[in-house]
């Protein structure tokens, strides 16, 4: 199911982005150099799938991908604009990094650009932990949208 996001409703939140810095992580934009670094981890630790939408955000200039890194080694990634315009996602952590806000703060970062860009809403397709952006950014569920643009898609 895919989920809408108000983006008037989301703001900067100050103290995560204090705890992202005293924890040495750094949310930043990607480069387009980084391009085969970013797909080949994302691929990796992933899926190809969300590898494939990686390169498309790559792509675009600027890169509509966020990465999240902690001492020159990437942790987390967030894109938008990839299977169709104004969708949120693919976006991931590693495993071994997830529970310290990274992703919560990879989600603001990315929301917010969007927002910047003129969007008034965001999508969140096929949404795994529906929960954590309900309570986080306020995401409702749009009915009737089970599979939406996937449907059809090779798997």
């Amino acid at each position: 199911m895919d989920y809408l996001v108000n983006l008037s409703q989301v703001h900067p939140d100050p103290a995560l982005a204090t705890r992202m810095e005293k924890a040495g992580i750094t949310i930043r934009r990607a480069l387009a150099p980084e391009l085969e670094l970013v797909t080949d981890w994302v691929r990796r630790e992933f899926q190809t799938r969300w590898s494939s939408e990686t390169a498309i955000a790559m792509s675009r200039q600027p890169p509509s991908c966020f990465l999240a890194t902690a001492d020159e080694r990437l942790i987390g990634f967030a894109c938008y604009d990839t299977t169709a315009r104004g969708f949120f996602g693919p976006t991931g952590v590693d495993e071994a990094e997830r529970g310290k806000g990274i992703g919560h703060a990879l989600l603001l970062v990315t929301l917010l650009d969007l927002k910047t860009a003129g969007y008034g809403y965001a999508i969140i397709g096929d949404v795994g932990p529906a929960a954590f952006y309900e309570r986080t950014v306020g995401a409702t569920p749009i009915l009737n949208s089970d599979l939406g643009v996937y449907r059809g898609m090779l798997r």
